[in-house]
């Protein structure tokens, strides 16, 4: 096995608002560890070998993550950048029971993170599409490095202000630092 690890961002994102957060988390987390962002409908079901941190965000809908019911609805009120078909709720439910490629290494040794996007408006409403992931992944065996993350949009279209974008490039630097911890004490 190769000593060079990645961090895997896996994304969800109606009407762009989101990829521009996972694009953000993505620049502050290459400063400390080679990243890759993938859609949630290409995203492996499989977590490649070399990937030591995985990051998973989506919108919140219905106070979690979005459903094919929401993803739908999201569709008919305007136009969505990616497919309806597959968001992070139906992505990690088809991760395999082995949820890595490499044979005999534990899902423990991947640290994740989660974050979503959701309305400014509504910042108290309970529920978030990032806790309901984190406790799937938790569920799975995987370990939670940080606290999940909320990042604001001004309407359910967006925009997304630049401030959300620059906080969500610092989270990523965050993690980055952390996860660069945790595995030099492991």
């Amino acid at each position: 096995m190769s000593d060079i690890t990645r961090a895997l961002v896996v994304y969800e994102s109606m009407y762009g608002n989101t990829a521009r957060i996972a694009s953000a988390i993505c620049a502050g987390l290459r400063q400390s560890i080679p990243t890759e962002m993938v859609p949630a409908y290409r995203a492996p079901t499989v977590i490649p070998g070399d990937v030591r941190l995985l990051v998973v965000g989506g919108p919140t809908h219905a106070f979690s993550m979005s459903r094919a019911s929401t993803r739908q609805e999201a569709r008919n009120q305007h136009t969505v950048v990616m497919p309806t078909e597959t968001g992070i709720r139906e992505w990690l439910d088809m991760l395999t029971a082995d949820t890595t490629s490499t044979p005999g290494r534990r899902r423990a040794q991947v640290d994740v993170a989660t974050f979503d996007t959701r309305i400014a408006k509504v910042r108290r409403l309970p529920g978030s599409a990032a806790r309901s992931a984190a406790k799937v992944l938790r569920r799975l065996g995987f370990r939670v490095l940080l606290g999940s993350a909320s990042f604001f949009v001004d309407e359910s279209t967006g925009p997304i202000r630049e401030v959300e974008i620059e906080r969500a490039r610092r989270w990523g630097e965050e993690l980055g630092r952390l996860h660069a911890g945790s595995a030099t004490a492991a």
